[in-house]
C-alpha cells in the first residue's frame, strides 16, 4: 500500500476538536499514513478569547501546534478537517481559512485530493449534518474528494449514527467516539492510499 500523506486541520473553541483532531492524527499514523496536525488560525478577538478561562486555556494547549498553511495542503494528499458548529454551520473560523484558499484553488492544487468532515456542537441536534455538508460542498469546489464513513462500519450504530461525519458534543471522547474518529481516519487513509497508487 502506498503510504499516504494526511494533513489534519482543527478548530477548537473549548478542546473537543482538538481532542478528535489528535485521536485522528493517531489513527491514521497507525493506518500506515505519515501525518501533519495543524490548526486553523483564531479570528476571534484576543480580548474575547482571554475573557472566557475555558477559551483561553484552549488557545494556549493548541499553541504549539503549527498554524496550517498552503503548504500542508499541497503536500497532503488527504485532510481531515474538525470543527465545531455555531448556529447550523461550520464556525466562522473555519469558513475564514477555507476561504483563503481561493489561491490554491486556482492552481487546481486541490483537485483529487481527499478530504473527510467532523464536527461538534452544544447540543445533540445543533447543526452538525449541516456543518459537516458545508464542508464538503466547499472542498468539492476545489475538486476534491469526500471520503464518509456512511453505515459501513458498525460504530455508526453505535456513536449516533451521522453518516457524513462524526460528530459529537463537547468534552472528552467518549471510548465509542474514539473508536468512531478512528475509523473515519482509518477509511480515509485506505481511500487514499487506493488513489495514489
Amino acid at each position: 500500500m502506498a503510504k499516504p500523506k494526511i494533513t489534519i486541520a482543527f478548530y477548537s473553541t473549548y478542546g473537543t476538536n482538538h481532542g478528535i483532531a489528535a485521536a485522528a492524527a493517531k489513527a491514521a499514523e497507525e493506518a500506515g499514513a505519515e501525518v501533519r496536525l495543524r490548526r486553523i488560525p483564531e479570528t476571534a478577538p484576543k480580548e474575547v478569547v482571554e475573557g472566557q478561562d475555558a477559551w483561553k486555556a484552549q488557545a494556549e494547549r493548541a499553541s504549539d501546534i503549527e498554524v496550517i498553511s498552503p503548504d500542508d495542503l499541497k503536500w497532503a494528499d488527504g485532510l481531515f478537517i474538525s470543527s465545531p458548529t455555531r448556529y447550523g454551520g461550520m464556525a466562522s473560523q473555519t469558513r475564514a481559512w477555507l476561504d483563503t484558499l481561493g489561491g490554491l484553488w486556482m492552481e487546481g492544487a486541490l483537485v483529487n485530493k481527499t478530504v473527510t468532515v467532523t464536527a461538534s456542537a452544544q447540543n445533540k441536534n445543533g447543526g452538525t449534518e449541516g456543518a459537516i455538508q458545508q464542508t464538503y460542498v466547499s472542498a468539492m469546489h476545489f475538486g476534491m474528494i469526500p471520503v464518509v464513513p456512511g453505515y459501513a462500519d458498525g460504530v455508526k450504530f453505535e456513536d449516533g449514527g451521522n453518516p457524513y461525519g462524526f460528530s459529537t458534543q463537547p468534552g472528552e471522547l467518549s471510548d465509542v467516539g474514539a473508536k468512531s474518529v478512528a475509523y473515519q481516519a482509518k477509511r480515509l487513509v485506505e481511500v487514499t492510499a487506493k488513489l495514489i497508487a
